[in-house]
Protein backbone atom coordinates (compact mmCIF):
# COMPACT_ATOMS: atom_id res chain seq x y z
CA UNK A 1 0.00 0.00 0.00
CA UNK A 2 1.30 3.36 -1.06
CA UNK A 3 1.53 5.63 1.92
CA UNK A 4 -0.27 8.89 1.03
CA UNK A 5 0.93 11.66 3.70
CA UNK A 6 -1.45 14.34 2.52
CA UNK A 7 -1.75 16.82 5.63
CA UNK A 8 -5.71 17.04 4.98
CA UNK A 9 -5.81 12.91 4.43
CA UNK A 10 -3.78 12.43 7.65
CA UNK A 11 -5.38 14.24 9.99
CA UNK A 12 -8.65 13.10 8.91
CA UNK A 13 -7.56 9.97 9.71
CA UNK A 14 -6.58 10.46 12.75
CA UNK A 15 -9.87 12.03 13.70
CA UNK A 16 -11.87 9.21 12.90
CA UNK A 17 -9.83 6.77 14.77
CA UNK A 18 -9.24 9.12 17.81
CA UNK A 19 -12.78 7.43 19.41
CA UNK A 20 -10.80 3.80 19.71
CA UNK A 21 -6.95 4.47 19.36
CA UNK A 22 -6.25 4.16 22.68
CA UNK A 23 -8.48 1.12 22.71
CA UNK A 24 -6.81 -0.55 19.90
CA UNK A 25 -3.23 0.52 20.85
CA UNK A 26 -3.90 -1.36 24.26
CA UNK A 27 -5.03 -4.95 22.29
CA UNK A 28 -2.67 -4.35 19.76
CA UNK A 29 0.61 -4.12 22.20
CA UNK A 30 -1.35 -5.99 25.26
CA UNK A 31 -0.34 -2.65 27.26
CA UNK A 32 3.37 -2.50 26.65
CA UNK A 33 2.89 0.65 24.84
CA UNK A 34 2.61 2.83 27.74
CA UNK A 35 4.85 0.81 29.69
CA UNK A 36 7.54 1.29 26.58
CA UNK A 37 6.78 5.63 26.55
CA UNK A 38 7.57 5.85 30.23
CA UNK A 39 10.93 3.97 30.11
CA UNK A 40 11.64 6.16 26.95
CA UNK A 41 10.55 9.47 29.09
CA UNK A 42 12.86 8.27 32.23
CA UNK A 43 16.14 7.55 29.82
CA UNK A 44 15.37 11.48 29.24
CA UNK A 45 16.58 12.09 32.88
CA UNK A 46 13.69 15.91 32.92
CA UNK A 47 15.45 18.37 35.28
CA UNK A 48 13.04 20.03 37.47
CA UNK A 49 11.01 23.04 35.73
CA UNK A 50 11.77 22.25 32.65
CA UNK A 51 9.55 23.27 29.58
CA UNK A 52 8.57 20.45 27.54
CA UNK A 53 6.58 20.45 24.14
CA UNK A 54 5.07 16.57 23.00
CA UNK A 55 4.43 17.16 19.37
CA UNK A 56 2.53 14.73 17.99
CA UNK A 57 0.61 14.26 21.28
CA UNK A 58 -1.84 11.98 20.00
CA UNK A 59 -4.68 11.48 22.77
CA UNK A 60 -1.72 12.62 25.56
CA UNK A 61 -0.05 9.71 26.46
CA UNK A 62 3.24 11.44 27.04
CA UNK A 63 2.20 14.45 28.65
CA UNK A 64 0.49 12.56 30.78
CA UNK A 65 3.20 10.19 32.18
CA UNK A 66 5.43 13.68 32.05
CA UNK A 67 3.01 15.17 34.20
CA UNK A 68 2.62 12.03 36.12
CA UNK A 69 6.43 11.69 37.66
CA UNK A 70 7.81 15.45 37.02
CA UNK A 71 5.09 17.58 38.20
CA UNK A 72 7.08 20.48 38.59
CA UNK A 73 7.54 20.85 34.74
CA UNK A 74 5.41 22.72 32.12
CA UNK A 75 4.06 20.47 29.32
CA UNK A 76 2.47 21.42 26.22
CA UNK A 77 0.57 19.02 24.15
CA UNK A 78 0.37 19.77 19.91
CA UNK A 79 -1.43 17.66 17.57
CA UNK A 80 -2.80 17.89 14.33
CA UNK A 81 -6.08 16.28 15.03
CA UNK A 82 -8.82 18.33 16.95
CA UNK A 83 -10.18 15.14 17.98
CA UNK A 84 -7.20 13.57 19.54
CA UNK A 85 -6.64 17.24 21.26
CA UNK A 86 -9.97 16.88 22.78
CA UNK A 87 -9.75 13.23 24.27
CA UNK A 88 -6.04 14.35 25.48
CA UNK A 89 -7.97 17.44 26.99
CA UNK A 90 -10.39 14.82 29.04
CA UNK A 91 -7.58 12.65 29.95
CA UNK A 92 -5.69 15.69 31.55
CA UNK A 93 -7.31 18.27 31.92
CA UNK A 94 -4.82 20.74 33.86
CA UNK A 95 -2.56 19.94 30.95
CA UNK A 96 -2.46 22.84 28.25
CA UNK A 97 -2.56 21.03 24.14
CA UNK A 98 -3.21 23.07 21.61
CA UNK A 99 -4.25 21.83 17.72
CA UNK A 100 -1.42 22.84 15.45
CA UNK A 101 1.01 21.46 12.75
CA UNK A 102 4.69 20.29 13.63
CA UNK A 103 5.58 22.12 10.22
CA UNK A 104 5.17 25.07 11.43
CA UNK A 105 4.91 24.91 15.07
CA UNK A 106 3.47 28.16 16.61
CA UNK A 107 6.37 29.09 19.06
CA UNK A 108 9.57 31.15 19.41
CA UNK A 109 13.12 30.09 19.20
CA UNK A 110 14.86 28.19 22.12
CA UNK A 111 11.40 28.15 24.06
CA UNK A 112 11.53 24.53 25.25
CA UNK A 113 14.01 22.25 27.56
CA UNK A 114 12.75 19.10 25.74
CA UNK A 115 11.10 18.11 22.33
CA UNK A 116 8.61 14.88 22.54
CA UNK A 117 7.32 13.20 19.71
CA UNK A 118 6.10 9.94 19.65
CA UNK A 119 4.49 7.64 16.52
CA UNK A 120 3.98 10.75 15.03
CA UNK A 121 6.83 11.80 12.83
CA UNK A 122 6.27 9.25 10.31
CA UNK A 123 3.25 10.35 9.51
CA UNK A 124 4.40 14.10 8.45
CA UNK A 125 5.12 14.39 4.93
CA UNK A 126 7.63 16.66 5.25
CA UNK A 127 9.63 15.56 7.76
CA UNK A 128 12.46 17.73 6.88
CA UNK A 129 10.55 20.97 8.24
CA UNK A 130 9.65 19.17 11.24
CA UNK A 131 12.80 18.53 12.09
CA UNK A 132 13.81 21.95 11.40
CA UNK A 133 10.90 23.34 13.80
CA UNK A 134 11.94 21.30 16.10
CA UNK A 135 15.26 22.05 16.29
CA UNK A 136 14.16 25.97 16.49
CA UNK A 137 12.45 25.71 19.30
CA UNK A 138 15.05 23.74 21.52
CA UNK A 139 16.99 25.22 23.49
CA UNK A 140 20.91 25.05 23.46
CA UNK A 141 21.20 21.35 24.32
CA UNK A 142 17.84 20.86 24.76
CA UNK A 143 16.87 17.16 24.06
CA UNK A 144 14.52 15.77 21.53
CA UNK A 145 13.16 12.39 22.25
CA UNK A 146 11.60 10.38 19.22
CA UNK A 147 9.73 7.19 19.64
CA UNK A 148 8.16 4.86 16.77
CA UNK A 149 8.35 1.51 15.19
CA UNK A 150 11.99 0.64 14.77
CA UNK A 151 13.85 -2.36 12.71
CA UNK A 152 12.08 -4.21 10.32
CA UNK A 153 12.94 -7.49 11.34
CA UNK A 154 11.04 -11.03 11.98
CA UNK A 155 9.40 -9.90 14.43
CA UNK A 156 8.09 -7.08 12.79
CA UNK A 157 6.80 -8.83 9.95
CA UNK A 158 4.70 -10.75 12.63
CA UNK A 159 3.43 -7.93 14.23
CA UNK A 160 2.17 -6.98 10.16
CA UNK A 161 0.02 -10.43 10.29
CA UNK A 162 -1.17 -9.90 14.41
CA UNK A 163 -2.55 -6.79 13.69
CA UNK A 164 -4.75 -7.13 10.78
CA UNK A 165 -6.03 -9.88 12.32
CA UNK A 166 -6.67 -8.02 15.63
CA UNK A 167 -8.36 -4.71 13.36
CA UNK A 168 -10.67 -7.60 11.70
CA UNK A 169 -12.42 -9.11 14.99
CA UNK A 170 -12.77 -5.53 16.47
CA UNK A 171 -14.53 -4.19 13.37
CA UNK A 172 -12.30 -1.01 12.96
CA UNK A 173 -11.37 1.03 9.69
CA UNK A 174 -9.31 -1.91 8.65
CA UNK A 175 -8.03 0.75 5.62
CA UNK A 176 -6.74 3.40 7.90
CA UNK A 177 -4.53 0.44 9.70
CA UNK A 178 -3.00 -1.13 6.72
CA UNK A 179 -2.05 3.04 6.08
CA UNK A 180 -0.57 2.56 9.76
CA UNK A 181 1.37 -0.76 8.74
CA UNK A 182 2.45 0.66 5.78
CA UNK A 183 3.99 3.82 6.76
CA UNK A 184 5.80 1.77 9.82
CA UNK A 185 7.41 -0.36 6.76
CA UNK A 186 8.56 2.11 4.89
CA UNK A 187 9.67 4.49 7.45
CA UNK A 188 13.73 4.84 8.00
CA UNK A 189 15.32 2.00 10.23
CA UNK A 190 16.68 3.85 13.56
CA UNK A 191 20.22 3.95 12.08
CA UNK A 192 19.27 5.34 9.07
CA UNK A 193 17.24 7.76 11.50
CA UNK A 194 19.83 9.45 13.72
CA UNK A 195 21.96 9.99 10.17
CA UNK A 196 19.31 11.79 9.23
CA UNK A 197 18.71 13.84 12.77
CA UNK A 198 22.41 14.76 12.64
CA UNK A 199 22.06 16.10 9.13
CA UNK A 200 19.30 18.70 10.81
CA UNK A 201 21.61 19.62 13.55
CA UNK A 202 20.87 17.46 16.21
CA UNK A 203 23.72 14.94 18.01
CA UNK A 204 23.03 11.73 19.18
CA UNK A 205 22.76 11.19 22.70
CA UNK A 206 21.06 7.30 23.38
CA UNK A 207 19.93 4.86 21.08
CA UNK A 208 17.40 2.41 23.36
CA UNK A 209 15.34 -0.70 21.62
CA UNK A 210 12.76 -1.92 23.15
CA UNK A 211 10.78 -5.61 22.51
CA UNK A 212 13.60 -6.98 20.41
CA UNK A 213 14.07 -3.86 18.21
CA UNK A 214 10.20 -2.84 17.38
CA UNK A 215 9.99 -0.11 19.19
CA UNK A 216 12.93 2.43 19.01
CA UNK A 217 13.62 5.45 20.72
CA UNK A 218 16.68 8.18 19.88
CA UNK A 219 17.53 10.57 22.12
CA UNK A 220 19.07 13.76 20.36
CA UNK A 221 20.04 16.87 21.64
CA UNK A 222 20.54 20.64 19.85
Amino acid sequence: MQCDKDPKKIQNMFNEISGYYDKMNNLISLGSHYIIKFLSIKALDIKPNSMILDACCGTGDFSKIISKFYPTVKVIGLDFSDQMIKLAKQKKPKNVFIQGDCTNLPFGENEFDYVTMGFGLRNINDRTKALYEIHRVLKNDGKFLHLDFGNHNKISRIFNIIVPFIVKISGKNSEHYKYLLASKDSFPPPDDLIKEFESRGFKLLKHKDYLFGIISAQIMYK
